[in-house]
């Protein structure tokens, strides 16, 4: 059975603004003018997602600016950088519900705020993509059920290598393989 994957679009995959942006409706394809947060990540994830079948949505928080829809430049976005067929849901608020509304296995987010929202309201697991400090992770994003990666890349990372049992990785990789439902190796 695919595994169920959301991915948070601005600041995980997208180098764009984390707040709602008020738009005057001028801006033409506003969303589509953005570049990646890392080189290449999302035909990496593209290629990760066929491979192991997983079903990817995109969620995003993105005002109105002229020209296509959001959900459309979203969808143009993703498809210029290499992710066929994108799935983009405009999902303003949190998203717990989204998550068990949708069965979801993994939220992939960067705001601690929906992590915990995500972990509270639904069986689904979150990794925090936070390029921060450490140390200024918010106190309530340090649960169990959220797994911490300082970059997506290195979140894909964590994701391709699960099958392995080194020492130095179980913790991680015994929380992804209870969140994928992988039997220990």
């Amino acid at each position: 059975m695919p595994k169920r994957v959301a991915i948070e679009l601005d600041g995980v995959l997208v180098h764009a603004p984390l707040a709602p942006v008020p738009l005057d409706g001028r801006s033409e394809n506003f969303w589509e003018t953005f570049g990646e947060t890392e080189p290449n990540v999302v035909a990496r994830l593209a290629g990760m997602a066929a491979e192991r079948r997983w079903e990817v949505i995109f969620l995003a928080n993105r005002a109105p600016s002229g020209g296509a829809t959001a959900q459309v430049q979203s969808q143009r976005w993703l498809e210029a950088r290499g992710f066929a067929l994108p799935c983009v849901f405009m999902a303003p608020g949190p998203r717990g519900r989204i998550a068990s509304a949708l069965h979801l296995d993994l939220v992939i987010d960067v705001t601690p705020r929906n992590c915990v929202n995500v972990v509270s309201e639904s069986d689904a697991r979150t990794i925090l993509v936070w390029r921060g400090d450490l140390s200024t992770l918010p106190p309530d994003a340090r649960r169990p059920e959220i797994d911490v990666a300082r970059s997506f890349g290195e979140c894909l990372d964590m994701l391709a290598t699960v099958g392995d049992s080194s020492p130095r990785n179980a913790g991680v990789f015994s929380s992804l393989r209870r969140l994928f439902g992988w039997k220990e190796a």
